[in-house]
């Protein structure tokens, strides 16, 4: 096929990004389940995998064991949506970081102790407030005046004083709008040194966009400086939380890069162009785990003789606990959103696919960016197979024009048609419910945990129900 200036390319110019191979994912694909799920919920779904969880929680505790030093994990609830995860944190005792009282609510009625719940958000509400103190959870105050807030009205009959960490505006982020300046800290642990045994001011937190590593080494140092000195003020201050922000790594290097050097105008459907700094960073050369561990093992100054030290040198030596945040990180694998192919037309040199959901169920349409990794065809017999490239982008069954789960020109190994499924992979990760909507009075695509028994998948309904 003949390439028309810039606009119709070639199927074999259009550029390949496959996520990388996923044994878990991969099992799904091949198991049969898909179709029959797809045909009995009549709509697209989601599947979970719980082990998979389970899995880079143990890689994100095992990276804070082989350097010594005591931390926590805490589940960023925000990232997905379902129940399981909150069970699963309860059934291998791992925190949960909340921002809401439905959130809040949740982790506690699935049996996560207040202990291991950290509260954050900005302008925490009275009500969220009130339940997180008498549920003794660990709240990073974001402002003096949610501060004097807890300090002043601290509801009666709670166990303990209000637990809480303190937190800083990054100085490498001033425009951010959460956490205190310098001046603010300064101030609000005057305030908490004056009140005495009405407060546990615990330690210190920030919240930091980006992935990058030195950043949050640095901003950890200075919390750990910062813990030095209010201990010597009388304040407990053994703790630090470093938020999240570790990254995925969903494509392998080469692709990623193949596709930042391809893609143009021509390779989305109606020449949609997309600002490649807008794009997630789909290939990361240090995620997860591995990200934690680059953490710890960056130097920081110690205004000694002695030099600089790695952050898990010091976290150790100076006796305070890390807390973590993870999100995205701990759903990485863990699953998948399914569509059912509806209808396929032909336009020059591609398809337009319409399924059966819309791109309200892939957040990251609604942040002026693609899901990038390509869907997987799946027909009756397994996953698609075959020599040829047949572009088509993915449109929604809304009414919408900007419609589309996928704008780009996804090279499929062969002709989609009606009744294929197509296979999102890697989107338990603010992807498959962050933006979801009932539009059309289209029912909320399901979720469904898979659970691993004799070696086959077996499926059950999250127990979280429809709002």
């Amino acid at each position: 096929m003949a390439v028309t200036g810039d606009r119709t390319p070639a199927p074999s110019a259009v550029p390949f990004l496959p996520a990388l191979p996923d044994p878990g994912t991969d099992a799904v694909l091949d198991s049969g389940l898909l179709p029959e799920l797809s045909h009995a919920f009549g709509g697209p779904f989601h599947f979970l995998l719980p082990d998979r969880f389970d899995a880079n929680v143990a890689a994100f505790r095992t990276a804070l064991a082989e350097t010594g030093v005591d931390g926590r994990i805490h589940y960023a609830k925000k990232a997905n949506k379902a129940a399981v995860w909150i069970e699963r944190c309860a059934a291998t005792g791992t925190g949960v970081d909340v921002a809401s009282l439905g959130e809040l609510r949740e982790a506690l009625g699935n049996g996560v102790r207040g202990e291991r719940v950290v509260v954050t958000g900005p302008a925490k509400s009275d009500q969220l407030l009130r339940v997180a103190v008498l549920q003794a959870c660990l709240i990073a105050v974001d402002s003096l005046d949610e501060l004097d807030r807890l300090l002043h009205h601290a509801p009666p009959g709670a166990p303990r004083a209000p637990r809480i960490l303190l937190r800083l505006l990054p100085p490498q982020q001033p425009g951010s709008r959460f956490g205190m300046t310098g001046a603010e800290l300064d101030t609000a642990l005057a305030r908490c040194v004056a009140a005495g045994d009405a407060v546990r001011m615990e330690g210190f937190s920030f919240h930091l966009s980006g992935y990058a590593i030195p950043p949050r080494v640095e901003l950890a140092a200075a919390l750990l400086d910062r813990c030095l000195a209010a201990r010597t003020m009388g304040l407990q201050a053994d703790r630090i939380s470093i938020g999240g922000g570790f990254a995925v790594d969903y494509c392998a290097p080469a692709d990623w890069y193949a596709f930042l050097t391809a893609q143009r105008p021509g390779h989305y459907h109606a020449d949609r162009t997309f600002d490649p700094a807008d794009f997630y960073p789909y290939h990361s050369p240090v995620a997860g785990a591995d990200a934690l561990r680059a953490v710890l093992a960056g130097t920081t100054a110690t205004g000694t003789d002695s030099g600089p030290r790695t952050l898990a040198d010091r976290l150790r030596d100076t006796g305070t606990l890390l807390l973590l945040e993870p999100g995205r990180a701990l759903l990485d694998g863990a699953g998948a959103s399914v569509f059912r192919i509806q209808g396929v037309k032909d336009r020059a040199g591609y398809a337009i696919v319409t399924v059966d959901g819309t791109s309200l169920s892939l957040s990251e349409q609604w942040f002026n960016s693609e899901f990038l990794p390509q869907p997987v065809l799946v027909g009756a017999d397994g996953r698609a197979s075959g020599d040829a490239a047949h572009p088509a982008c993915v449109g929604g069954v809304s009414c919408l024009e900007s419609d589309l789960l996928t704008w780009r020109k996804v090279p499929f190994p062969r002709r989609p048609q009606p009744g294929d499924l197509l296979v999102y992979p890697n989107t338990a990760g603010y992807q498959m419910d962050s933006n979801e909507s009932p539009f059309h009075e289209l029912p909320l695509p399901p979720k469904v945990v898979l659970d691993r028994t004799d070696g086959r998948p077996r499926w059950r309904l999250d127990r979280r129900p429809a709002p």
